[in-house]
């Protein structure tokens, strides 16, 4: 498994993966967050993007750093093409950050939780393990749903038999073993055949 906390793992993968890295390297943006445990997450990251994907940054913060965050995200980034800050920490302990570098569009999400915590990390690392045990059939089948307008957990769901909320139902393979995820994707028709 990658390990995602650094991005280094960017320069070494597809063409998509490597211009992330630059433009993420270009600002520095690891660097001035460090503080805030800054990880990309999201499709990017995991090599199944679609043409519209954005950069996705969890964050944690809390009460007592949110204003510093938001002054560093101020002074760093505001300058940055459609930059906008939706804070919502005190109704839903949330602070959105966008704006877009060479047409990619970055998302910072920072909330409470530590990022590896965080729905966006967690997802990205189930998705990540069922992609390192599935066909290039699953993956291909992933992304055509994704340019289909299907966001990537429902394109999980709906491949992987799940039912109710996609958002739940994905985190709840969270503890799945290896094998059981290799079962899984056997009994779909998904493994991967060496």
């Amino acid at each position: 498994m990658k390990r995602f906390e650094s991005i280094e793992y960017l320069k070494n993968g597809n063409s998509r993966q490597v211009q992330s890295y630059k433009i993420l390297k270009s600002i520095n943006i690891f660097n001035i967050l460090k503080e805030f445990n800054p990880i990309l997450v999201g499709t990017i990251p995991i090599g199944i993007d679609i043409e519209k994907s954005d950069l996705d940054i969890v964050c944690q913060i809390n009460l007592e750093n949110k204003e510093n965050f938001k002054d560093i995200i101020v002074k760093y980034f505001s300058q940055l093409k459609k930059f906008k800050i939706t804070d919502k920490f005190l109704s839903d302990g949330i602070i959105l950050i966008n704006f877009f570098i060479d047409n990619i569009e970055i998302e910072i999400y920072a909330s409470k939780l530590f990022s590896i915590e965080t729905n966006g990390y967690r997802h990205m690392i189930i998705e990540d393990r069922f992609l390192n045990y599935a066909s290039l059939k699953f993956k291909k089948m992933i992304i055509a749903l994704k340019r289909d307008g299907v966001k990537t957990e429902p394109a999980f769901a709906k491949l992987l038999n799940l039912n109710g909320n996609p958002y739940e139902e994905l985190l709840n393979l969270e503890f799945l073993t290896d094998k059981e995820i290799i079962d899984k994707l056997r009994e779909l028709g998904y493994e991967k055949r060496e």
